[in-house]
């Protein structure tokens, strides 16, 4: 006879692990994502954007009012726990399973929507353009796999308005769309390189919603179906063509037009290729409907940035998002590193007046995994020496009972030295082994107490050492 399961203890064990899709990060780990977080920081002040934070949590209307309904289903609801009648209410909804019965609040999935609010509530006070920054954790009940977590830190970068008064009506030419698209490129481009990755194995392709729409209607695609249209572009790379055609009817679209540019040859996507397979023979009518494209290359080509970035047709993103410019970061092997482009009305969605932005997001996970499997990740060493992290001095007793009594107080004049010092736990007096604990740490010295006077300093990087008058000696270790 077998036995009953035991709810409570595998309960119990469950509660031990880290939920589904999120991370423990031991201080290896940390370091590693903290080695990111100031390549981000430190790219980010080089271009001129400012820091800004927000609520973890936001009112989930905010969400909604941004991308539908359908966020709904990628957010972690959140209660106030305050209201008993009304989590009542809400789960005896959920239970009869209304769609609409939601949070009241959720925790953020992106940054954008509360970037837009923040904006918009002191739109009259702030410069144009307006360049922030922001990097923190974003939470999004999705289904984990490799490159995807549902807890994850996000780098945004974001350009709101154009250059003028804040009372000024924000109508940019598309000269100046350009400029400030190739500066937010030029920006994510920096961070790339800073980390190690070049061209060979890094591309940034880009498109632009409004000459894509305009493509999609030459080939036959009425306004309805442009979202359909889009999404198959989008999806074009990873499906065949039979697959892709079936979605199309699926869709509701059945223009042989379209349908010969969604087939057409797959690699060396550019413009010029793309632009082949259209039914256009008026070329000035081509250059016109082009323009946004090639104006955007020559400002990329001014930022040094053109050996980094392609054209690519199949760039759509979200369509009740952007506006214009849109583009994504490609490496091999892995989904999109960041992407972003440009959102002219979402500003004004939130209250604001009417002021054109674009900006871009990149998260940690990709990054690393790509980094890593470059083998550009540097070694655990150079990460903590470069963050601060490497002990500049390790304290160590000869193993005397003198020497005992004055690691203490040795500890704490280097420490009141504004120095990183820390000291062995182990209750051994071989020297060997604790010289080798200081080398583990990486330490830059160790500090062995000979007596109430006397001390070794041990210069770990170049393996030399010292014996001499204590306070002599000490002030030969300074900050690195």
């Amino acid at each position: 006879m077998s036995a009953e399961p035991n709810n409570a203890a595998s309960s119990s064990n469950t509660a031990l692990n880290a939920p589904t899709g999120t991370r423990d990060l031991y201080p290896l780990e940390l370091a590693r994502r903290r080695w990111i977080e100031r390549r981000w920081r430190d790219t980010s002040l080089r271009h001129g954007f400012e820091e800004i934070d927000g609520p973890t949590f936001e009112h989930t209307e905010l969400y909604t009012r941004k991308s539908g309904d359908g966020i709904v289903s990628e957010i972690f609801g959140v209660y106030s726990g305050k209201d008993e009648a009304g989590l009542k209410s809400m789960g005896q909804r959920l239970a009869a399973g209304e769609t609409g019965a939601v949070a009241p609040y959720a925790l953020r999935p992106e940054f954008t929507p509360t970037l837009a609010r923040m904006f918009a509530a002191r739109a009259g006070q702030l410069p144009r353009p307006t360049k922030w920054f922001w990097q923190q954790n974003c939470y999004r009940a999705e289904k984990p796999q490799r490159g995807r977590l549902r807890e994850f830190m996000q780098w945004n970068c974001d350009i709101i308005g154009i250059p003028g008064e804040p009372s000024a009506v924000a109508t940019p030419s598309a000269a100046e769309k350009a400029e400030l698209d190739a500066e937010i490129i030029a920006c994510c481009i920096d961070l790339l390189r800073g980390v190690g990755l070049s061209p060979a194995n890094v591309k940034v392709r880009f498109n632009d919603r409004s000459v894509l729409g305009n493509i999609v209607s030459r080939l036959g695609v009425d306004d309805e179906h442009h979202a359909a249209a889009f999404a198959l572009l989008d999806r074009r790379n990873k499906l065949d063509n039979a697959d892709l055609e079936a979605m199309a009817f699926e869709f509701g679209i059945n223009s042989i037009e379209f349908l010969n540019f969604l087939k057409r040859p797959r690699g060396g996507e550019n413009l010029a290729s793309s632009l082949a397979h259209l039914p256009v023979t008026d070329r000035g009518d081509l250059e016109r409907l082009t323009q946004p494209l090639t104006l955007l290359q020559s400002r990329l080509a001014e930022a040094g940035c053109a050996e980094w970035c392609e054209v690519d047709m199949n760039i759509a993103r979200g369509l009740a998002y952007y506006t214009g410019m849109v583009f994504e970061v490609i490496a091999d092997g892995e989904r999109a590193v960041a992407g972003g482009g440009r959102y002219d009305n979402l500003i004004a969605t939130f209250g604001g007046p009417a002021t054109p932005a674009v900006g871009f997001g990149m998260g940690d996970v990709v990054l690393s995994l790509l980094l890593q499997d470059k083998g550009l990740m540097p070694s655990d060493k150079q990460i903590a020496a470069e963050l601060g992290l490497r002990p500049d001095a390790f304290v160590i007793s000869n193993g005397s009972p003198e020497a005992d009594a004055l690691v203490g107080p040795v500890l704490a004049k280097l420490r009141g030295m504004g120095l990183h010092a820390r000291r062995s736990y182990k209750s051994t007096g071989k020297i060997g082994k604790l010289l080798k604990e200081a080398s583990d740490v990486n330490s830059r010295f160790a500090v062995i107490i000979e007596s109430s006077e006397e001390i070794t300093l041990k210069d770990m990087d170049q393996n030399t050492q010292d014996r001499g008058a204590r306070e002599t000696l000490l002030a030969r270790i300074t900050p690195a």
